[in-house]
């Protein structure tokens, strides 16, 4: 936390009055003139922040945009030079604002995005002033009662239509009572408010807390980049010439005319899923309804809201646009007297891959100039890459990468259309397929310590967060714990081990007070959602196993067993050895109470429940990663379960951990006909992966992301050789393929890895690592090689007779009844 003695800024809001729809979101306009007699030799470097979201403009043009998610006790703010858009003689500071209403408990679709954090008033803080290069003049420009205000009339919110959840409702716009051009020097404010301030920044006295503690932005800043639609793809009505070229950034010089009283309706497509701010400019048109609806594909109508008949997302002809949309009434202004266009911009970035844009002209004619929009998402620079002998391999990559991508904002998210929330087993997986990729861990950081302010009196996280409605998946917690330990892993970072390991005991504490006197953690608690899996066999229960209805689950058994060996090897790490040989013992126990009371002789697996005859993927899975069983044990394990393909498979976006169980038993090959599931959801040409490819009420959701963990980290075979990459250790798993090549981006820099299996049996591997990396090479059949120096290396080596068992079990694969 930044201390907060050093601002010079105040919290500043409108005056208190009633106002009609009490408990709506409020809007508000903030102004600050001022003049700068040369811009050569000043500079203004700002602090800025607001509850809940602000969008800070200078000059007219966009600067900064936030506050970054947190909550009650850190409020973020973002810092900016804004320098380079100063202006000689009239210059004008403005931000829009929005305050999104308390809502305890929280109102589903009115109650605005779940996932960002508000106060029961709206604020506003801008630290700064110019400061010149002689050093005896500054202009201070910190919030204050010098700030004028003026609250929206014209925005209004409303729950969605499709059960969008947590994102906040659409707009419902009236453009005759927009303020136009109120963030440019000309504009007339004379009729505006002095700012009220509400709060200083800090108590000085008694260490009394605001609801703003703030604290400097950890990541980035969210892009923004300014793109076009790539085609129209249906038109109803209108002129067809000329052709409303939707693909130019450039307005239109004469504009796509809508005659009065006509409607226009065109659905343009934005060439793949994006998440983005779109933008319409248009000229007259006085009282024309315009509407844009965003959707992600085209799809057949739903049978309900909770059922959807998706098929080939491009599928025009056969297919229709459902989403939500937003709804503006022009004001007519643009154009007249040489006025720039009139312009609409909704306030939040909208998710789709395709829009309807629909206008309904009324007495005036109204002339489209510009339909565009600004991509938008968190900076991450995708640095690896990946090719092999099997081209089907290829598509899947890309998509893979292109979904994480649009799960990233300032936190990263189950999906981008319909929650936009943070939920930890998500977020474990969305980071292992970041490190990969891109090596950066900064928003990974910022998620483990939003998951750990998280925390309940008891001991558990909220399985989402931040959030306005809080929700506990105990076993969700658990994957927060190996976060941690993934991170440790990839750049072996004890400082911030150390930080969470009273938060690990914590949450560990909470599933040893849940054991049952047989030594097995119990019935999850009621208000609580005991949450595995998406499967079709538990879809009725929520995603629970049918066990839970008669008592414990054997997952959660195993998942707390498997939690306690990774936090061990933490504290062991941290020198807390007597707490590592205390969770090692319970461990034990656990895993010991497991077997005695979970598993089967007669069917050799592990029950979902105990003395339940039900099975599933999950309990045997969980019982290979928690090293219930392991060696012979655990490879029976998992060649019984595989020959048993109608019990509950994990699903799709489960499979990653099917593929970890999969490579510590040595049966990786078997692996590679799970690729089918993702071959056959690109063949329906979507851009980014469902949420699940049974519901598919999502269409981009990125915990379906694993290609990218598993081309990277198996087939490449690149992993750390203890913590931190300062030893890689290259084990390629050849399954089908005869080659593959690629770059694995680590904390240390890009590690380039090609292999060849050719046909005498000779395996070619090629390795090149940064410098200070030392290298370990792992042959498909088991042989060891240690390479001096960071290469790059070049490997010949004949296998021996005795293939891996990987290749052996790829040949076996039909018989096993591995096939999704």
């Amino acid at each position: 936390m930044e201390q907060q003695s050093n601002w010079h800024g105040r919290w500043i809001w409108k005056a208190p009055s009633p106002r009609a729809g009490e408990g709506e979101h409020e809007t508000v306009y903030f102004r600050r003139t001022f003049e700068v007699g040369s811009t050569g030799n000043c500079r203004l470097l700002a602090r800025v922040s607001a509850d809940s979201r602000y969008r800070l403009y200078l000059n007219g043009k966009s600067v900064v945009a936030g506050p970054c998610k947190g909550d009650r006790f850190t409020h973020y703010f973002e810092s900016v030079d804004l320098s380079g858009h100063l202006v000689q003689g009239s210059n004008v500071l403005a931000a829009q604002v929005l305050h999104y209403a308390v809502s305890e408990p929280f109102r589903i679709g009115s109650g605005g995005s779940a996932s960002v954090w508000r106060s029961g008033t709206g604020v506003f803080i801008f630290d700064g002033s110019i400061q010149y290069d002689n050093g005896n003049e500054t202009i201070n420009l910190h919030s204050d009662e010098n700030w004028r205000y003026s609250e929206d009339r014209a925005i209004r919110f409303h729950p969605g239509e499709l059960e969008t959840l947590y994102v906040g409702g659409p707009e419902r716009v009236d453009g005759s009572l927009l303020p136009f051009r109120w963030q440019t020097a000309g504009f007339d404010d004379s009729g505006w408010k002095k700012a009220v301030v509400v709060s200083e920044v800090m108590d000085e006295w008694f260490g009394q807390l605001t609801p703003w503690t703030l604290t400097p932005r950890p990541i980035p800043d969210l892009y923004e980049i300014h793109k076009g639609f790539v085609r129209v793809t249906r038109r109803i009505g209108g002129q067809s010439e000329p052709a409303f070229q939707t693909y130019s950034l450039e307005p239109l010089a004469e504009g796509y005319p809508v005659g009065a009283g006509e409607k226009l309706i065109l659905e343009l497509d934005a060439g793949e899923l994006v998440t983005a701010f779109p933008f319409l400019e248009m000229e007259g048109g006085s009282g024309a309804e315009v509407k844009l609806l965003y959707s992600e594909c085209y799809e057949a109508p739903a049978v309900s809201k909770a059922s959807r008949n998706k098929g080939v997302r491009d599928d025009v002809d056969n297919g229709c646009l459902i989403g939500e949309q937003d709804i503006y009434l022009a004001a007519g202004i643009g154009g007249r007297d040489k006025t720039p266009p009139e312009r609409y911009e909704p306030f939040s970035f909208r998710t789709f891959r395709y829009v309807r844009l629909e206008v309904n002209a009324g007495a005036e004619p109204l002339a489209l100039r510009r339909f565009n929009f600004r991509e938008t998402g968190y900076p991450i620079e995708a640095v690896a890459d990946f090719a092999s002998s099997d081209s089907t391999l290829t598509p899947l990559w890309n998509i893979s990468i292109r979904t994480l991508k649009r799960c990233m904002h300032e936190t990263y998210e189950d999906c981008p259309y319909y929650e936009q929330l943070q939920y930890i087993l998500d977020t474990r997986l969305q980071a292992l397929f970041t490190y990969p990729l891109s090596a950066d861990d900064r928003l990974a950081r910022k998620a483990i310590f939003d998951f750990h302010s998280s925390v309940l009196p008891n001991g558990m996280l909220q399985s989402r967060y931040p959030s306005v409605s809080p929700q506990v998946i105990p076993g969700y917690s658990v994957h927060w714990i190996f976060m941690i330990s993934d991170h440790y892993r990839y750049f072996a970072d004890l400082a911030l081990v150390r930080r969470y390991l009273p938060t690990i005991d914590a949450v560990l504490g909470w599933f040893e007070r849940q054991l049952t006197s047989e030594g097995l953690v119990g019935r999850v608690p009621a208000e609580y959602w005991a949450f595995v899996d998406w499967v079709d066999e538990w879809r009725d229960n929520r995603g629970v196993p049918d066990a839970h209805r008669q008592g414990p689950i054997t997952v959660y058994s195993l998942l707390y067993a498997a939690a306690l060996e990774a936090a061990a090897e933490l504290n062991d790490e941290a020198v807390r050895t007597a707490t590592a040989d205390e969770y090692r013992r319970r461990a034990r126990l656990i895993k010991q109470a497991t077997i005695r009371y979970c598993w089967s002789d007669k069917e050799r697996l592990f029950q979902d429940g105990p003395g339940i005859e039900s099975y599933s993927q999950h309990a045997q899975v969980w019982a290979v990663l928690s090293g219930t069983l392991q060696g012979e044990e655990a490879e029976a394990l998992m060649d019984g379960m595989l020959a048993r393909p109608e019990m509950p498979r994990v699903s799709y976006a489960m499979s990653f951990f099917l593929f970890r169980a999969l490579a510590m038993t040595g049966r990786y090959g078997k692996s590679f006909r799970l690729w089918d599931v993702w071959r056959k959801l690109a063949d329906l040409n979507l851009t980014t992966w469902v949420e699940d490819p049974v519901s598919q009420r999502s269409d981009c959701h990125a915990w379906g992301a694993v290609p990218i963990y598993e081309f990277a980290a198996e087939i490449l075979g690149v992993k750390p050789d203890g913590c931190g990459f300062d030893k890689v250790l290259v084990e390629p798993q050849t399954g089908e393929l005869s080659w593959a090549k690629g770059s694995v981006a680590t904390p240390k820099g890009l590690v380039r890895v090609e292999w060849e299996l050719k046909l005498d049996r000779l395996f070619r591997l090629y390795v090149e690592a940064p410098a200070g990396m030392s290298i370990a090479c792992k042959l498909p059949d088991g042989q060891r090689i240690e390479c001096q120096g960071a290469g790059p290396h070049e490997i010949g080596a004949a296998l021996r007779q005795a293939r891996n068992r990987s290749e052996r079990n790829s040949a076996e694969e039909r018989e096993d009844g591995i096939d999704p």
